[in-house]
């Protein structure tokens, strides 16, 4: 070890280049000991690590030094009536927010004791959009027109990249000499960013080749990738799918201790008029929370909470209740790739009965954006319902916030 820091220390050795000497194992003990001593900061707790190494320095993490543990708890069960998600399960999500799971496992509660969640697709593709400079307005409209004409010449080219990627659209729009072409893919079992950035380069050498065009960029920001974006509100991204619940005004009453009219107008002033006022382009109460939690319990991309976030809460009086939904437009998930490969996030997978690709294909990916929308719909009711009967501040006090 010793020669090994050395080298490090006047840098004939890159932190980088450890794995190419060493196993995974020692190469992680040597620089994060040498991060230990540079910074003069105990890592042991990082170094506890409980995960395969060896997949993990070749796929997810580059100059790995060990893991950072979150807690993961439970809620539910929660019954699900769903296309592909029908059943009831425990949810697992992954935080340090005290109060959180306890919140959403009394909107899971709500949700059993009112015969489970009513769940639905309604759209199913991850996009990417490169963006081209063109010479003057006359040329950006023909090289729109010619995108229009040749949307079968174009597809058999991003598809000839992949074996699960099918082309299912495409959008364009300009700005002055930029045009923007937004292609949106099914990706089968996987969130699908690294396959359609793939099969979107190969579009674009076609597109460029036989208009002139030149391409400026893969990602021209309207796809919208890890971004707020109105675009991803209106079209979708990754699942769009919306989940929602019949509740009399006696499980209302009993379950979360307020009424009716009281929950509907707490989403009224304040996830749709509230929202309104402050710009925002999410409309509820805390969708990002249980997306997030569920999201590193599950080896989702973290940053894609960004997108989980622009949810859209509703609530309609019905004769003898409420009925409450809530609509994500953009949930990029996937249970094959990226993190998901990963032992903890794996098992948690595993939990929900989607680990890994599903038959058919698709299937277990849009299984879990079900299951997360269930989620998201549980801290809805609950958060709405603690608003409602002024009760949000006693419950972090009591659970530890």
């Amino acid at each position: 070890m010793e020669d090994y820091l050395r080298r490090l220390r006047d840098g004939s050795l890159k932190l980088y280049a450890l794995e190419k000497e060493l196993p995974p194992k020692d190469a992680i003990a040597i620089r994060r000991r040498f991060i230990e001593e540079e910074t003069g900061t105990s890592l042991s707790r990082i170094g506890d690590c409980s995960v395969a190494l060896d997949a993990i320095v070749k796929k997810n993490c580059e100059n790995m030094i060990g893991t950072v543990q979150v807690p993961v708890g439970v809620a539910g069960p929660v019954i699900i009536r769903g296309e592909h998600a029908q059943g009831s399960w425990y949810l697992p999500l992954a935080t340090t927010e005290g109060a959180l799971i306890a919140s959403v496992n009394r909107g899971c509660s709500l949700i059993t004791t009112a015969g489970g969640a009513d769940v639905r697709i309604f759209r199913d593709g991850m996009t990417r959009a490169p963006v081209f400079a063109t010479n003057s307005i006359i040329h950006a409209k023909e090289v729109t027109d010619w995108i229009a004409a040749h949307r079968d010449d174009i597809s058999r080219e991003a598809e000839s990249t992949t074996r699960h990627g099918k082309l299912t659209g495409i959008e364009t729009t300009t700005a002055g000499t930029s045009v923007f072409m937004r292609l949106s893919f099914s990706t089968g079992d996987a969130m699908g960013m690294n396959m359609v950035t793939i099969a979107s380069a190969k579009a674009a050498e076609l597109i460029s080749r036989m208009t002139g065009a030149r391409l400026i960029a893969l990602s021209g920001n309207w796809c919208t990738d890890k971004k707020p974006a109105a675009v991803n509100m209106v079209m979708g991204r990754g699942k769009t799918v919306s989940a929602g619940v019949h509740l009399t005004g006696e499980m209302v009453e009993r379950v979360l201790k307020t009424d009716t009219a009281s929950l509907l107008e707490v989403n009224t002033r304040k996830n749709l008029v509230g929202s309104a006022r402050a710009g925002s382009l999410g409309f509820n109460a805390q969708a990002a929370n249980i997306v997030a939690a569920m999201f590193i319990a599950c080896g989702q991309d973290p940053a894609h909470v960004v997108e989980g976030s622009l949810c859209v809460t509703t609530v309609d009086p019905v004769p003898d209740g409420v009925y409450v939904s809530v609509t994500l437009p953009a949930l990029p998930v996937g249970t094959v790739g990226g993190g998901t490969g990963i032992g903890t996030q794996a098992e948690c997978l595993r939990l929900l009965g989607v680990s890994g690709g599903g038959d058919p294909p698709g299937s277990n990916s849009r299984k879990l954006a079900e299951i997360i929308a269930a989620g998201v719909l549980a801290g809805e009711l609950s958060l709405l319902g603690a608003l409602a009967a002024q009760h949000l501040a006693r419950a972090h006090s009591t659970l530890g916030r």
